[in-house]
């Protein structure tokens, strides 16, 4: 497995995935068909947010953490939407007739809700981040001849 974990690609896939559940739920199809595979792309979804948040947790010195946080954020934001979508009594998936979506669902609200309270706590705005500059400013007066 790649030792290197890319937030952004991670992210954006995840982002598809949302979106393509989102397109899914405007089509007029028999919804017992794709009931299974959609609840598993939730889980799934769900899944690697656990994972992107152990290792945005594990890292606190990501050179863009703020810019990490907000993509994480605004992700399980859209996951959140997209779990309301599908629970919605107007749903392809209406919870009187998939009464076992319902456990799932709140589940994965539950998990998602917990990610964001991480994100939000761990979040450190740079002006308070910021470490002492490398060079001095009589350096790099000194350094650009500007004495």
């Amino acid at each position: 497995m790649n030792k290197r974990f890319n937030f952004e690609d991670t992210v954006f896939i995840l982002n598809v995935r949302i979106r393509m559940i989102r397109d899914f739920l405007k089509l007029d199809t028999d919804s017992s068909l794709f009931y299974s595979q959609t609840m598993s792309d939730l889980e799934f979804i769900s899944s690697i947010m656990d994972k992107l948040m152990e290792k945005f947790l594990e890292n606190m010195k990501f050179l863009d953490r703020e810019a990490e946080s907000d993509n994480l954020l605004d992700t399980e934001w859209q996951f959140s939407q997209i779990l309301n979508e599908v629970s919605n009594s107007s749903s392809t998936f209406p919870p009187n007739i998939y009464t076992q979506m319902l456990p799932i669902i709140s589940k994965l609200r539950k998990d998602s809700a917990l990610r964001q309270k991480q994100i939000e706590a761990s979040y450190v705005p740079t002006e308070h981040s910021m470490a002492e500059p490398v060079v001095s400013n009589a350096e790099l007066n000194g350094l650009l001849g500007s004495a």
